[in-house]
C-alpha cells in the first residue's frame, strides 16, 4: 500500500492535477483588472516546468522504443 502512494504513476497524476490547477489560476488571473504581469509570468513559468516534467515522466513510464 505504501509503495502505491509513492509510485511514479501516482506522481504523474499529481503533476497533471497541479498543471490543471495552474491553468485555472491563470485563466482567473487573466480576467482580473489590472492583470498582475509578474504573477502571470511566474504562473506560466511554473506551468511550463510542470508540462516538461510530465512529458519526461510519461516517456520514462512508456518509452516509445524498446530498451
Amino acid at each position: 500500500m505504501d509503495s502505491n502512494l509513492h509510485s511514479p504513476e501516482r506522481r504523474l497524476i499529481e503533476l497533471r492535477m497541479e498543471h490543471a490547477d495552474l491553468n485555472a489560476m491563470i485563466d482567473r488571473a487573466a480576467q482580473q483588472t489590472p492583470v498582475d504581469e509578474l504573477m502571470m509570468r511566474r504562473l506560466k513559468k511554473r506551468r511550463l516546468a510542470l508540462r516538461d516534467q510530465i512529458a519526461r515522466m510519461e516517456l520514462a513510464l512508456d518509452p516509445k522504443e524498446p530498451a
